[in-house]
């Protein structure tokens, strides 16, 4: 497999932070088709690091590249098109539009990529299908529970064939079973070849579903361990294409 995600020397200094670094000297590769989790305690780094590979934030020293491409060297314009185009993202509060269906917040990030409107209805609602919520396509985001909510956030993430999903605390507001549910969704998807990098508190979470465990503090990297897989076979399920290697 290819390091689909590299850090090379990566630092970044906020200013007011009085010149201590939120990363210090990272390196790290993460190849296509991994489930790697991030932990650590609250100002480790590890939203710094998320941010960086996103292109959110561009490094203060240090090259971060994403399918071969140097993040940093991208203008405003060509970068809002690379996200939209290789990450998907999940995050804690969901992010959606409250005054959006569940169909259009799904359909957002196609709308933005100029993909025609039918097509990218029928992504929308095969993902739909899939999550087992078709039936909500309709509903706004305040009538659905907080684990369909995160399943119309994990569509949306999908809707572009993303080449990586960042997922940032995505069990953070659920409750135990709605979180385990979120969790074998994600479990699924990275048996079919996507490539996830996910940042959880949660060492339980990061036990049972990552294939390594990258721990960082003080903003430098800890730990990393890869860990024996269990997840068994591949699921036809949610299976990507080029985006991501089968394992």
């Amino acid at each position: 497999m290819s390091s689909l995600i590299e850090l090379r020397g990566v630092s970044k200094v906020y200013e007011g932070n009085e010149g201590r670094a939120a990363l210090d000297d990272v390196s790290l590769a993460v190849e296509a088709g991994e489930l790697t989790a991030i932990m650590g305690p609250s100002g480790s780094g590890k939203s710094t690091l998320l941010n960086l590979v996103a292109g959110l934030d561009r490094p203060t020293k240090g090259q971060v590249t994403v399918d071969g491409v140097d993040v940093a060297t991208l203008s405003e314009a060509r970068l809002a098109r690379f996200r939209c185009e290789r990450f998907g993202f999940v995050f804690q509060f969901f992010n959606l539009l409250p005054n959006l269906t569940v169909l259009d917040n799904v359909l957002l990030p196609a709308e933005l990529l100029g993909t025609r409107g039918r097509e990218a209805a029928t992504k929308a609602r095969d993902l739909l299908a899939q999550l087992g919520i078709a039936d909500r396509e309709r509903e706004h985001p305040g009538r659905l529970s907080g684990g369909e909510r995160q399943r119309v956030a994990i569509a949306r993430a999908l809707i572009n064939r993303p080449a990586v999903i960042l997922a940032d605390e995505p069990t953070g507001a659920l409750d135990s079973r709605s979180g385990d549910r979120v969790m074998d969704l994600i479990e699924r998807l990275n048996q079919g070849g996507q490539t996830i990098v996910l940042v959880t508190h949660d060492a339980k979470v990061a036990g049972r579903y990552a294939g390594r465990i990258v721990s960082l503090r003080d903003g430098h990297i800890e730990d990393d361990a890869r860990l024996t897989s269990g997840s068994g076979a591949a699921s036809d399920l949610f299976r990507v294409g080029s985006s991501g290697a089968e394992r």
